[in-house]
């Protein structure tokens, strides 16, 4: 089968999604700056809080799971793993890492393919058989491949900018003096950051959900095995439900970045969630199958 990864729907939504956050956010600045923040303090805070995210983005995400890179000598099947997929994938191999926990999950990061980092936990290389293993990796290098790492890490920002300034000006008013006459401005600024901040919420959940399909099917076409990923998820999300919480909602913050999210049960909304249903990924994993056994005739 040949692979074919060009996904429009992806495209389409990873536009519109960076799209609409830029507008937003431009909307912000704009808000903040009538407010009086001085344009010399909102592009510099602004650009260098955007340039740690950008260059430091796979270090902070490493950093935050506990991930420590590994060798090839250390790892040897698993680096082996990486780079054959990578070499179907058309992309530069990944660094590797592995995070010391028991629980199984994986995630990639990284700001564009050549700088882009594939981690699985040691919960995941001990819980999964080698072709199970092998499915979860092309997930996530199909991740890679497809650069919506790219557009969730700096999709983010403007999300996570929007809710440290509300914070701040809920406890501190800032840059304007609440006695000032411009005292409206900030509670102006309090609300577009609320705005902004739950629009993004809602638009990153919606890109991470399609984009979770995306790697699935990405995953499938670089395996020629469908059902090894479907297995794979089925493991994970069994038994995450038997660890203990407090381990599961320590990562829990790094849920759209996972391939399965740590405290996302079926019991959340749809919209609320960041990835899309066990069953409705296994049903559409199933449909992958029968299109592929088609072709094969």
């Amino acid at each position: 089968m040949e692979l074919r990864f060009r996904d429009p729907g992806l495209s389409f939504r990873m536009g519109l999604t960076v799209f609409l956050l830029f507008g937003l956010y431009a909307l912000f600045v704009w808000v903040l700056l009538s407010a009086g923040a001085g344009y010399g303090f909102t592009f510099v805070v602004v650009g260098a809080m955007m340039g740690l995210q950008y260059f430091y983005s796979d270090k902070l995400v490493l950093l935050s799971s506990g991930a420590n890179e590994v060798t090839p000598a250390q790892y040897p099947e698993l680096h082996a793993m990486v780079a054959r997929l990578a070499q179907l994938a058309d992309v530069p191999k990944p660094r590797v890492a592995v995070v010391p926990t028991a629980v199984p999950n994986a995630f990639a990061t990284g700001r564009d393919p050549q700088h882009a980092v594939v981690a699985v936990t040691e919960g995941l290389l001990r819980t999964l058989t080698p072709e199970e293993v092998e499915a979860v990796l092309a997930h996530e290098i199909t991740h890679v491949r497809n650069r919506d790492v790219t557009v969730m890490t700096l999709a983010s920002f403007f999300g996570t900018l929007a809710g440290y300034l509300m914070r701040w000006f809920f406890w501190f008013g800032g840059p304007v003096d609440r006695r000032d006459r411009n005292g409206n401005a900030v509670a102006l600024v309090y609300l577009v950051s609320l705005v902004v901040w739950l629009l993004s919420f809602f638009l990153l959940r919606a890109l991470s959900r399609y984009r979770e399909f995306a790697a699935d099917r990405g995953s499938a076409l670089l395996t020629g095995a469908p059902s090894h990923l479907a297995s794979a998820l089925l493991k994970i999300s069994g038994t995450m439900d038997r660890m203990p919480k407090r381990d599961l909602r320590e990562a829990e913050g790094l849920n759209a970045f996972y391939i399965v999210p740590m405290l996302s049960g079926e019991s959340l909304m749809e919209l609320l969630a960041t990835h899309p249903s066990l069953q409705r990924r296994l049903q559409y994993l199933e449909k992958i199958e029968r299109e592929m056994r088609g072709q094969g005739r």
